[in-house]
């Protein structure tokens, strides 16, 4: 890799303090944070505001904000976005680190659709492919989506006299039961799965979300239960998470600290 601009890289410093706080700022407050000599950062401000990547506050002089520059280059990266090949790439990334079957998933009304998966290498694995539609009260995705809708959506989709299918003896089939469930994986931020779909596979989810905060889509980790354990299962939810988080920041979302 070559050698990193000095003047680039605090130019990009100064426009990425504007994520925080209330989106102003002045030189001094630029000073302050980045620790730069005052005219390095009169010199900067200057460029960024003659490209317009910052542009002045009304009736605030001195501060700025951001210049719809960085709107623009935003814009351009969300259309070229592509759900099911960052999501390909996540989890490819997911499933060499822990050796199992990872899918991304999206909801359509009351069903899942994988548009993203990769297999383990292991010889006993969870037999699926991209583009399989499951019922989503049987999966740990399914549910995952299922608990981030707004509780109207969800009353529409899932109506207390819902028929709700099994799968396997373990499958939720009360629409009252999911409802309870679906609580609980809302308070948590995460989704497991024992044995709904498939007798012998077990999974855990975690949200994706797009550059509104919106869940999309969500990210589980299939596991077989000769290989399932307590420790296992803890091991797997922060790798979900760090995934589904990976997937959320490239469709530009920012986590707020």
């Amino acid at each position: 890799m070559g050698r990193l601009v000095p003047a680039v890289t605090r130019a990009l410093d100064i426009l990425e303090l504007f994520l925080d706080g209330d989106g102003t700022l002045s030189a001094p407050d630029i000073v302050r944070k980045l620790q730069l000599p005052r005219t390095t950062v009169h010199e900067l401000v200057t460029t960024l505001a003659a490209r317009h990547y910052i542009v002045p506050v009304a009736g605030q002089p001195g501060r700025y904000r951001l210049g719809v520059r960085p709107y623009q280059l935003g814009s351009r990266y969300a259309e070229q976005l592509d759900l099911a090949a960052e999501g390909q790439q996540v989890a490819r990334s997911v499933a060499e680190t822990c050796d199992e079957t990872v899918h991304v998933a999206i909801l359509e009304n009351t069903d899942v659709i994988y548009i993203a998966k990769v297999d383990s290498t292991h010889a006993v694995r969870m037999v699926s492919a991209a583009g399989r539609r499951l019922p989503a009260h049987c999966t740990s995705v399914g549910k995952m989506l299922l608990a981030s809708l707004p509780e109207q959506e969800l009353d529409a989709r899932v109506p207390d006299d819902a028929e709700l299918v099994a799968m396997t003896p373990n499958s939720i089939t009360d629409p009252a039961a999911l409802r309870e469930a679906l609580t609980e994986i809302r308070q948590r931020g995460l989704a497991v799965e024992s044995r709904e779909s498939n007798p012998d596979v077990s999974c855990v989810a975690a949200p994706v979300r797009d550059r509104t905060g919106q869940v999309v889509a969500a990210l589980s980790i299939s596991v077989p239960m000769i290989r399932w354990s307590d420790e296992r299962l803890t091991e797997l939810e922060q790798l979900a998470v760090k995934g589904a988080a990976e997937l959320s920041e490239r469709l530009g979302h920012r986590s707020v600290a």
